[in-house]
């Protein structure tokens, strides 16, 4: 009876060392790819936002999945590194997304000034119907 045990917990302990290396395999991996979203924000001002964003949804996904499989004894030192490093890596890429939507912002404030004024051409302006 005690192989039989030893047999049921062998898997269990095995399948928990699996996933803990997978999801340090995979907060790297992550890792890697905001890294690599933010310097293409900062240097391509055409950067696919949603492409981004579906990026993004995948990988949290795939974190939630791997989660569920891990209980907190599971995670060492190295998970703790890598989940820390990730969130400075997120704080970066935040700080990337902001100063781009802000640059798109002023651009499209901008170009609707530069409509309005094109089509002010001063016989419909306020002035000509104000207080007389």
């Amino acid at each position: 009876m005690h192989n039989l045990i030893q047999n049921t917990q062998a898997p269990d302990l095995a399948s928990a060392n699996a996933g803990s290396a997978g999801l340090l395999n995979l907060l790297q991996r992550i890792e890697r790819s905001i890294e690599a979203e933010t310097v293409a924000l900062r240097a391509d001002p055409r950067f696919d936002i949603k492409a981004s964003n579906a990026r993004k949804s995948r990988h949290l996904h795939e974190l939630t999945k791997a989660f569920k499989n891990i209980g907190e004894a599971d995670l060492g030192a190295d998970h703790r590194a890598a989940m820390l490093r990730l969130r400075t890596k997120l704080a970066a890429n935040e700080a990337a997304i902001r100063a781009h939507l802000s640059a798109v912002g002023e651009v499209a404030a901008m170009l609707q000034d530069a409509i309005q004024r094109s089509q002010a051409d001063g016989t419909y302006s306020v002035r000509e119907f104000g207080a007389k």
